[in-house]
């Protein structure tokens, strides 16, 4: 192939040498080169394979993706700048061009004079060269920005964030996510607290005791679990986080009493209320929206709940069209408050830790009965074999 030749001769050329029968196929990949820079039509800037005969020429291998630097934007501003310099005719700026050039000179304005100087020494080097290989340079120049510096509304394909396509395509749809940068090494600190904290509770790393169910046909853990009379090791883990309370129903009774002695149970009694509506059948959802709306919010209610101006106005514009989320607001008000407040208390109130420390004892007296009850029938079973060899020897 030359170091020029139309589309069609690429086409049958890519069909050839790489066995592909359809003509749109050896098209398509001819695009996706084209995309990624090594070759580029010659009269205009659009980066596909045209199948019309257009004329496409070859990238030097110089600029080739794999071979190339990253530009950065002074790279960009050089280039620009060098353009303002050439033949006004043949390399005149695109509007596009032009406004980036005027960005780029405000973002770099300190040092815009050895940009200016760069851009002057490079041209100086260029006119001493001969005028059709200044014209090919200048094509292959001009098409390696094309790549990494494309025309507006076309994708830059050094740079493919599936994400970013998604919100040019769809910008009324994605909305703008707060995210917090963290260093890796926080990151990978709070894995290990996490997972240094819940390894007893994994089965797969620490054996469950008694016994694992999921391998055994013993279902004593099930039933512990299911107790209300929790262990020591199930305690621990109320005092792991908020979340971890509130998923233990005995937690949770724990947690009322708790608020009740404080004269705050309608906070989580609410809290629940709503969390039950999420589950209710489509048919009495209404009417369970004016019953929580009745006892906890309402003008007089008996179990009235503390809530800012914004949250309860939200909440009483979504009750008018009530359904199983209206509440939602008015909800995470609840969940933050008892959990920096009230739950910060329980932890240090004489009800947690009492309940906490009461979990040691039985078990360590039931591990001594344990021990007593096994040393009693092996003796026991030592003088039942003394008195049966006695009696045989005796006969």
């Amino acid at each position: 192939m030359d170091i020029n030749d139309d589309s069609t001769d690429i086409v049958q050329w890519l069909m050839k040498n790489l066995a592909i029968e359809d003509p749109v196929e050896a098209i398509h990949l001819g695009s996706l080169i084209a995309a990624q820079g090594y070759i580029f039509p010659i009269s205009d800037h659009v980066l596909t394979m045209k199948d019309d005969g257009t004329f496409y020429r070859f990238q030097a291998p110089y600029f080739w993706p794999s071979n190339c630097w990253e530009p950065e934007n002074t790279d960009y501003a050089i280039y620009l700048c060098k353009r303002t310099m050439q033949n006004k005719a043949r390399l005149e700026l695109a509007d596009y061009e032009a406004e980036n050039l005027a960005r780029l000179q405000r973002a770099f304005a300190r040092k815009w004079e050895f940009i200016f100087m760069q851009a002057e020494a490079q041209v100086k080097i260029d006119r001493k060269k001969d005028k059709t290989e200044r014209k090919i340079l200048d094509s292959q120049e001009r098409a390696f920005w094309d790549v990494h510096r494309p025309v507006p509304g076309c994708v830059n394909t050094t740079e493919m964030d599936i994400r970013k396509c998604r919100r040019l395509k769809n910008p009324q749809k994605v909305k703008k996510i707060d995210r917090h940068c963290l260093k890796m090494s926080k990151v990978a600190e709070s894995l290990i607290a996490y997972t240094e904290q819940y390894v007893e509770y994994d089965p797969l790393i620490t054996p469950a005791e008694p016994s694992n169910p999921w391998i055994s046909d013993d279902i004593a853990l099930w039933d512990i679990e299911m107790s209300k009379e929790p262990s020591q090791q199930r305690v621990k883990k109320w005092g792991f986080s908020f979340d971890e309370i509130l998923k233990d129903q005995v937690g949770q009774d724990q947690f009322l009493r708790f608020l009740e002695s404080e004269f705050s149970s309608e906070n989580l009694r609410f809290w629940l209320a709503v969390q039950d509506l999420k589950k209710q059948p489509l048919q009495d959802v209404a009417k369970r929206v004016e019953e929580i709306w009745q006892e906890f919010l309402a003008p007089g209610a008996p179990s009235a709940i503390n809530l800012d101006s914004h949250s309860y106005e939200i909440t009483s514009q979504n009750v008018k069209d009530g359904g199983r989320y209206t509440f939602e607001d008015a909800q995470e008000h609840i969940y933050k408050l008892m959990k920096s407040d009230s739950y910060a208390r329980f932890l240090r109130s004489n009800t947690y830790q009492d309940l906490l420390l009461a979990k040691k004892k039985p078990e360590s007296e039931q591990g001594r009965r344990t021990s007593l009850e096994k040393f009693t029938r092996s003796v026991g079973k030592s003088l039942a074999g003394k008195r049966l060899t006695g009696l045989m020897q005796s006969s």
